[in-house]
């Protein structure tokens, strides 16, 4: 995975301004964006993936979005809990908040915080 530019990390959370207190950190490779402990997007390369769920999703679909995925030796893997965000609506500050929020919404919903993540032990390395 490849990190994003400095620069369009501080594009995005400019625009994701009005949410206030969005965080980035690292996270496989790119970066995580969280809200109040809870992972709501991912910045891979300079793209930008929010969560997504079934109820979700086909909005995603239907604006021609696709969902994350990367490639392994054993072929293509999708991860569809990541779609992403087509660039108009990057631009648009509004929509895209509006659709931030609708992320936050569903990845708090699914339980898994980023408090949580970090408090799952750690698996145990061999010596």
């Amino acid at each position: 995975m490849t990190a994003p530019t400095k620069n369009y990390v501080e594009f995005i959370l400019d625009q994701l301004a009005a949410l206030r207190a969005v965080k980035c950190g690292p996270f496989f490779g790119g970066m995580g964006l969280t809200l109040d402990r809870t992972q709501f997007a991912m910045l891979m390369g300079n793209s930008l993936y929010f969560v997504v769920d079934e109820v979700t999703r086909p909005k995603y679909e239907k604006l021609g979005s696709h969902c994350f995925s990367y490639q392994t030796k054993k072929g293509r893997v999708d991860v569809k809990r990541y779609y992403l965000v087509p660039a108009n609506l990057i631009d648009d500050p509004e929509q895209l908040v509006a659709l931030a929020r609708e992320s936050i919404g569903v990845a708090s919903s699914s339980g898994v915080s980023a408090k949580r993540r970090s408090a799952r032990p750690s698996a145990k390395r061999r010596r």
